[in-house]
């Protein structure tokens, strides 16, 4: 099999790949509705304001703008593309030079986005698809979609590339050989578990607690009544005997804290108890101070059984039962976080749970996986191909996404009787659904350019494209049957279907992938797992808090798509999610419990993303703030304008000398701001960092710290004043337009799976206006990008040169 699909990739790539792409021309429009009056005036701020001054022939960021001609502002389209970030971005002139009024450099900047954006088809260039591999995250939601089956994705396939901050951008989803291996592996363990596979062989999993999980109270997710231990959602290959056993915490020479006192261990599945076993007491403490490995060994037997369970997908709780108040097994005074395993006063701690199995399989039983898998039964031997061959037509419509032709089922059903004919009509199914699974037709996205398209011309893409477009913008997956009928039938395409398609698509479950997928990507939540500040300077950080900060953010943003608020409010709600746990690191009062609910702010400073803990930690380092991360963030993420890259050879940021007295975060970069070629970006960046000073480095307020009071203020380089979250919010928003677009440009990179080009920018711009008439609704974002040129169309590959088309063939 591995060599019909290898076979397959090649004579897939060898017709698909796109060689020898040129640059899109755009069209060239002048300006001649343009006085010569307000040309001279544009002319003039040039000279004093931006780059480059006709005496002094100043040059900054590359760019030379004294023969740029102001009546022909479209043919100089991708120069004043440039113009108009650095403009945006406060990064022209450099500092030092004359800096004129805001409003004036406001309306420069209008007059050239307009001037751009009116050019005859200054909207046409939709760009050219290249071969799209599904990154790791979209093929496990599309095994979820295709055989509701869950799988961990990162056991099977390497993480993937990014570029432009977003990993399924299709330029660097590359293929190699490795690759390929794991893909055709990943689709033989995926198969056989959607099955039922009889021949599975036990196996073991080892589900890790985080270090740093603090285990005294009640953990979301967890039976009530318990406190401390792990949730492990986990799919079962069979009706079988599987094996649990849990370790806990030790310190070096095997201590077990919390022996002193008796505690009770529960498993459950489902809600339901499996096991409960007695942990410390008298006995085990004696134990324990007689021989640490006796009492080791006996624990670990003691916390170890083995469950039938059913096959299909389970949720798995491990424990402590936790004490009422009459007698409690904690101490008086607990600190948020106790890292000392030698404490007396302690209670037990899960380590990690280990599931072996499956033994003594009973058979595959009856899972959602089988369900969507077998439509049909076969009665007799002479039903099956017949049977076989509904199977496999509805599960390759599905995973193809598209029609399936009977070159397709010819191949399907091949591999279908290869396996019949060693084994069962089960495996006969399973054999052709490794192929499925391994397929370039599943794997890769690409639409050949149809026939008579002439080459190099833009033409618009068929329905079932769109389609697949469509589920993997806002769902990250495959087409649902509903899109693909649609699509199939060639409806689609009416604005109205489509719009309904899109309504329907975000009211739906699978777009939570907009708040794990792209959102988490946009505003850098996934590095909220690997923060990890100082212990010295944040002893009570835990994985809780960790935990709560991302969620809080998911809960926000999902907020904005499901209630299809104004995105404005990304930065302004004044409400958020919290827990018991970030309540108190936020001192907001009289919240109770680990569940999330909706509050009310009633402090401005916490009002949208930048009062929020996950994004203040991401952008700090582990023992202090960081205004030059937190100021980068802004400028890349809230106002589009990416400040350059440090030159190289720039001395890292001098830290407080260890028993010297402290210098603030600000004093340091001052010192660090005297290197020139340092002073131009810190200028820019750091007085939008510095606004937000009061959040210490894992986003707790404070008015002090080490050196002294905080000082949160500082001047934007249009020279307005700051000083606070709150002032900078205002600031943000005293140019609305600005934030929408950085956030449609993000949504279309991430959408059309490539980075923006500047003749983009104008339909960036027009789906911003066009949704500021519906509130800056978030749908009206989405549905403005889905129905974009750039969206529905693509520029038909061109001549292939001689020597292209030799290496084509």
């Amino acid at each position: 099999m591995g060599a019909a699909v290898a076979a397959g990739f090649a004579l897939f790539l060898a017709g698909r790949v796109r060689l020898g792409a040129a640059p899109p021309q755009v069209a060239v429009a002048s300006l001649s509705a343009s006085s010569a009056q307000e040309i001279a005036t544009h002319r003039a701020m040039l000279d004093q304001y931006c780059v480059v001054c006709h005496n002094q022939k100043l040059k900054t960021a590359g760019l030379m703008l004294d023969k740029m001609d102001l009546s022909q502002v479209p043919e100089g389209a991708q120069t004043w593309e440039k113009v108009i970030l650095k403009l945006r971005g406060g990064m022209m002139p450099p500092q030092g030079h004359p800096r004129p009024g805001s409003d004036q450099v406001y309306s420069f900047l209008n007059w050239l986005e307009t001037g751009i954006d009116n050019a005859p088809n200054a909207r046409t260039e939709p760009g050219r698809a290249t071969v799209h591999r599904l990154n790791r995250t979209e093929y496990g939601n599309a095994i979820r979609d295709l055989l509701h089956l869950d799988v961990n994705v990162a056991d099977l396939l390497p993480a993937d590339d990014e570029a432009d901050g977003f990993d399924n951008i299709a330029d660097v989803l590359k293929v190699s050989p490795s690759l390929l291996e794991q893909y055709l592996s990943a689709s033989t363990k995926i198969a056989a578990v959607a099955v039922g596979d009889p021949g599975t062989l036990p196996v073991s999993h080892v589900f890790q607690v985080p270090p740093d999980l603090a285990q005294e109270g009640h953990i979301e997710g967890l039976p009530l009544g318990t406190r401390g231990g792990i949730l492990i959602h986990q799919n079962f290959p069979l009706d079988a005997d599987y094996e649990f056993s849990v370790a806990l915490i030790q310190n070096i020479v095997g201590y077990v804290t919390g022996l002193e006192y008796p505690h009770k261990l529960e498993i459950s599945i489902d809600g339901n108890r499996v096991f409960l076993a007695p942990v410390g007491g008298e006995e085990d403490n004696k134990m324990s101070d007689a021989n640490l490995g006796i009492a080791k060994d006996t624990l670990d037997a003691r916390l170890k059984t083995k469950v039938h369970v059913t096959a299909g997908p389970h949720d798995v709780a491990v424990a402590f039962l936790r004490k009422d108040s009459a007698e409690s097994d904690e101490p008086l005074q607990p600190f948020t976080r106790d890292l000392d395993l030698q404490n007396m006063n302690g209670i037990p701690l899960i380590d990690h749970v280990q599931i072996t199995g499956p033994f003594d399989a009973k058979g595959p039983g009856d899972t959602p996986g089988r369900r969507r898998i077998f439509t049909c039964t076969p009665a007799s031997a002479s039903d099956e191909t017949q049977c076989a061959k509904q199977i496999l037509s509805t599960l390759a419509r599905r995973a193809y996404r598209g029609p399936v032709s009977d070159k397709d089922m010819e191949t399907l059903l091949s591999f279908y009787q290869s396996g019949r004919n060693h084994s069962t009509f089960d495996y006969g199914i399973e054999n052709a659904l490794r192929l499925i699974l391994a397929s370039p037709r599943f794997i890769f996205r690409s639409q050949p350019d149809p026939a008579g398209v002439a080459p190099g011309s833009v033409y618009r893409i068929n329905d079932v494209e769109l389609a697949s477009r469509l589920s993997f913008f806002l769902w990250s997956s495959v087409p649902d049957d509903q899109l693909l009928d649609v699509a199939m039938q060639g409806k689609l395409r009416d604005p109205a279907v489509l719009e309904q398609q899109v309504k329907r698509m975000l009211a739906d479950p699978k777009a939570d992938a907009l708040t794990t997928n792209f959102a988490e990507q946009w505003l850098f939540l996934r590095n909220v797992q690997s923060a990890s500040p100082n212990e010295d300077d944040f002893p009570n950080f835990d994985d809780n808090l960790r935990q709560a900060m991302r969620k809080e953010t998911e809960l926000f943003f999902e907020s904005i798509v499901r209630e299809d608020h104004n995105v404005l409010d990304l930065l302004n709600a004044d409400y958020t999610f919290v827990n018991d746990r970030l309540a108190k690191h936020y001192g907001i009062p009289d919240i109770y419990g680990s569940q999330f609910r909706r509050v009310t702010l009633t402090d401005e400073n916490r009002r949208g993303l930048l009062g929020q803990a996950s994004i203040l930690t991401v952008t700090s380092q582990p023992n202090r703030t960081s205004p030059v991360l937190r100021g980068k963030w802004i400028m890349e993420n809230l106002m589009g304008t990416p400040p350059p890259a440090p030159p190289p050879n720039v001395p890292p940021l001098k830290e407080n000398d260890e028993g010297a007295k402290a210098q603030s975060v600000r004093a340091l970069l001052e010192l660090h701001r005297k290197n020139p070629p340092c002073s131009t970006c810190h200028a820019v960046l750091d007085p939008l960092g510095f606004s937000l000073e009061n959040f210490d480095a894992i986003g707790e307020w404070r008015t002090r710290d080490a050196s002294g009071p905080v000082d949160a203020s500082g001047q934007l380089a249009d020279g307005t004043p700051v000083s606070g979250p709150v002032a900078l919010r205002k600031v943000l928003m005293k140019h609305p337009e600005q934030f929408v677009r950085t956030l449609v440009s993000k949504l279309m990179t991430y959408g059309l799976g490539r980075e923006l080009e500047y003749y983009d920018m104008p339909t960036v711009r027009t789906i911003e206006r066009q949704a500021s008439a519906d509130n800056y609704r978030f749908s009206s974002l989405i549905l403005g990008i889905v129905k974009s040129t750039e969206f529905q169309m693509q520029r038909a590959q061109p001549p292939l040169s001689g020597s292209a088309l030799a290496q084509a063939r």
